[in-house]
């Protein structure tokens, strides 16, 4: 009993935290909202007129979300959770403001961002390592001039390059 209710509040956190597109919605009441959105949102029950119809929107497709993952896809949710609460409030800060910055980039540029972060991690986790501690061991001035040069490769000479590092 109690883990299904540490189960929901965390649920409504992930919610919460994850969900952050607008739209135009209508209020729904609670009375209509389907058992399963009843179960996932109960921590919202009390103030639910209260909220707006577009966080009600958001929060009911968070809840969608959530009954449509494994129970592997939600215990790695809640270990984000935690983490995330753990955070120090700068560093959660640090990442709110890379998250919207990120989010004003034009979507070519997003997707450049996403291929690199899905390379970076394919790497073995020793060349991640090692990429870490070369990166940490240079100057802002050393990386922006690195950044400048990579990106004026050709794909090609970037493979040539990475594959001599």
């Amino acid at each position: 009993m109690m883990r299904k209710k540490v189960a929901v509040v965390m649920a409504a956190g992930i919610i919460m935290a994850a969900i952050l597109a607008e739209g135009d919605a209508v209020a729904a009441s609670w009375e209509r909202l389907t058992p399963e959105e009843r179960q996932v949102l109960k921590p919202f029950e009390e103030r639910w007129q209260s909220l707006s119809p577009e966080r009600q929107e958001r929060l009911r497709r968070g809840a969608e979300r959530w009954r449509a993952m494994t129970p592997e896809e939600r215990n790695a949710a809640r270990e984000k959770s935690r983490h995330w609460r753990e955070m120090p409030r700068e560093q959660r800060e640090r990442i709110r403001h890379r998250a919207e910055e990120f989010g004003k980039l034009p979507p070519a540029e997003q997707e450049r961002i996403r291929q690199k972060y899905r390379w970076f991690k394919e790497l073995p986790p020793e060349e991640r390592q090692m990429l870490r501690e070369k990166w940490r061991g240079t100057s802002r001035e050393e990386r922006r001039e690195l950044r400048d040069r990579y990106r004026a490769m050709t794909p090609e000479q970037r493979r040539n390059y990475l594959e001599n590092r």
